[in-house]
C-alpha cells in the first residue's frame, strides 16, 4: 500500500491537493492511505519550504503547486 501525505497548513490549495490526490488514487484503483500533515513541525520535518507538498512513500514529489489528478498518476505510476 502506497502512503500519499499532503503537507500543508489547511489552506485552499492544500485541499484541493488533497482532494485531487484522492481522485488520482480512486481513478487509479490503487490501494493508498491518504494523510493531511498540517502541523508546522511536521511539515518542516520534510525540508519543505512552500505549501501544498505531496509526498509519495516519504519522497517529496512536489511544493508550492497544485497538481491535476492526472499528474498525481502518473507520480504514483
Amino acid at each position: 500500500m502506497r502512503k500519499i501525505q499532503i503537507l500543508g497548513t489547511g489552506c485552499p490549495k492544500c485541499k484541493l491537493l488533497f482532494a485531487n490526490a484522492a481522485a488520482a488514487v480512486k481513478s487509479a484503483g490503487i490501494e493508498a492511505q491518504l494523510e493531511k500533515v498540517d502541523r508546522i513541525v511536521d511539515i518542516m520535518k520534510f525540508g519543505v519550504m512552500s505549501t501544498p507538498a505531496l509526498v509519495v512513500d516519504g519522497v517529496v514529489k512536489s511544493t508550492g503547486r497544485v497538481l491535476s489528478p492526472e499528474d498525481i498518476q502518473k507520480l504514483l505510476a
